[in-house]
C-alpha cells in the first residue's frame, strides 16, 4: 500500500486528472445509459408512486458508505481530512443551502449532474445551466455574494470543538454522547445504515428486477469509492499545497471547469473535479451515441429559459451554501458519515418536493 501511496503521489497532478477523467466517464455513461437522476426519483415518487429511481439513489449512497468506510479501515483514505468532516457543523446553511439546490434542480430540469449527462445527449439548454451554476457558485464561493455567505456562517455555524467534539462525524458524535469510542460507533452505524438501506432497495421487487436502476446504484456507488481511493492515496500532508481527499460533486467544478477553459495557460493540468466533468460529458455523449439517442434540442420559450436560469441560479448558490449537491453531499459526503451531509440530503429533498409543488401551480396557473 506504501509504494502505492509513494508512486501516486509523486505523480499527483497526472493520476488525478487520469483518474478524475476514467471515473467521470464512467459516472456520465452510467447516468445517461440508466436515467438515473435524483430530481427524477422524487418526481417519479410523487407522481406516479415510483419509487425505483429513488431507490437507486440511495443504493448508491449506501455503496458509497459501505465502500469510503472500507477504505478508512484499510488506511487507504483518511476522511477526516475531507472537507465534510470538519469540526465547524453549519447546520442552518445547509438546511437553506439544501433546500435552495432541490427547489432549484426542479426548475432547471435536473441537478448538476443530471444536466451534465443530458448536455452529452446533445441538450443545448444544460449548457446554459451548467454555465449560471459555475458562475453563481464561484459568485457565492469569492465573489459578490460571499460576504454575505460567510458572515451568516459565522454568525450560526456551531462549532463542536467547544464540546471537546473532534469532528462531525456520526460516529464521533454518537461516542462523544453514549461514552464509547467513535470508531467502534461509526462501524456500527455504518453496517446499520447499509443494512438497512439494502434492506429497503431489494425489498422492492419493481426495484430488484429492474437492472438499470439495481446497476445505476451501484456502480455511482462505486465511482464515488473510487474517487476516495484515488484522491486518499493522492493526499501529502507534506506538500506545499495539500490536496484533501474529495469525491464527486459538480457545483464547484462546474465553476471550476469554466476557470479551467478560460485560464489553461496559467493552471496547466486540470484538477481531479474538473476531469470528473470532462469525463462525464464524454460518457454521456458516447452513451447517447450508442443508443442513438442523441438530438440537439433547446428552450421552448421565454418562460422555459428563465426557469431554467432561475433554478441554475439556486442550485449554484445553494450547492455552495450546503457544500455539496445531490452527488457531492447525499452520496460522497453520506459516504463519511458527516452530520452535514445528513442534514443536506434531508434537506434538497424537502426542497425538491416543495420546488415540485410550486412549479405544478405555476404552470396551471400559466396555462388557465
Amino acid at each position: 500500500m506504501e509504494e502505492l501511496r509513494a508512486l501516486v503521489v509523486e505523480n499527483a497532478g497526472l493520476y488525478l486528472a487520469l483518474g478524475g477523467l476514467v471515473i467521470g466517464f464512467i459516472f456520465g455513461f452510467v447516468v445517461h445509459t440508466t436515467n438515473f437522476c435524483t430530481m427524477g426519483s422524487i418526481s417519479d415518487v410523487l407522481t406516479f408512486g415510483d419509487s425505483r429511481r429513488l431507490r437507486a439513489w440511495l443504493l448508491a449512497s449506501g455503496t458509497a458508505l459501505a465502500g469510503a468506510q472500507l477504505l478508512m479501515g484499510l488506511g487507504v483514505v483518511d476522511l477526516g481530512q475531507s472537507m465534510y468532516l470538519g469540526a465547524m457543523l453549519n447546520w442552518p446553511s445547509q438546511i437553506i443551502g439544501g433546500v435552495m439546490f432541490g427547489f432549484g434542480m426542479v426548475f432547471a430540469g435536473g441537478c448538476a449532474s443530471r444536466n451534465i449527462a443530458r448536455v452529452g445527449g446533445g441538450d443545448l439548454r444544460s449548457i446554459f445551466v451548467l454555465i449560471f451554476v459555475g458562475l453563481f457558485a464561484y459568485m457565492t464561493i469569492g465573489g459578490i455574494l460571499a460576504p454575505m455567505r460567510v458572515n451568516f456562517a459565522q454568525a450560526t455555524a456551531l462549532d463542536l470543538s467547544l464540546f471537546d467534539i473532534e469532528n462531525q462525524g456520526l460516529g464521533t458524535l454518537v461516542g462523544h454522547v453514549l461514552s464509547v469510542d467513535g470508531e467502534i460507533a461509526t462501524r456500527v452505524i455504518a453496517a446499520a445504515l447499509v443494512a438497512a438501506i439494502l434492506v429497503f432497495c431489494f425489498s422492492h421487487k419493481g426495484f430488484r428486477t429492474s437492472p438499470p436502476h439495481v446497476i445505476a446504484g451501484v456502480v455511482i456507488g462505486l465511482c464515488v469509492v473510487a474517487g476516495w481511493a484515488l484522491t486518499g492515496l493522492a493526499y501529502d500532508e507534506f506538500a506545499d499545497n495539500p490536496i484533501r481527499p474529495i469525491s464527486l460533486s459538480y457545483v464547484r467544478p462546474a465553476g471550476d471547469t469554466m476557470e479551467y477553459l478560460t485560464r489553461y495557460t496559467a493552471l496547466g493540468l486540470p484538477g481531479f473535479g474538473v476531469m470528473t466533468v470532462f469525463g462525464a460529458l464524454l460518457g454521456s455523449f458516447i452513451a447517447s451515441m450508442m443508443q442513438g439517442d442523441f438530438k440537439l434540442t433547446t428552450f421552448a420559450g421565454k418562460g422555459d429559459t428563465l426557469r431554467n436560469m432561475f433554478g441554475a441560479a439556486l442550485m449554484g448558490i445553494g450547492g455552495v451554501m450546503a457544500l455539496g449537491c445531490t452527488i457531492g453531499q447525499a452520496i460522497t459526503g453520506f459516504s463519511t458519515l458527516a452530520a452535514g451531509s445528513l442534514i443536506t440530503f434531508a434537506a434538497i429533498v424537502v426542497g425538491g418536493i416543495f420546488g415540485m409543488k410550486f412549479l405544478e401551480r405555476m404552470l396551471l396557473a400559466e396555462a388557465g
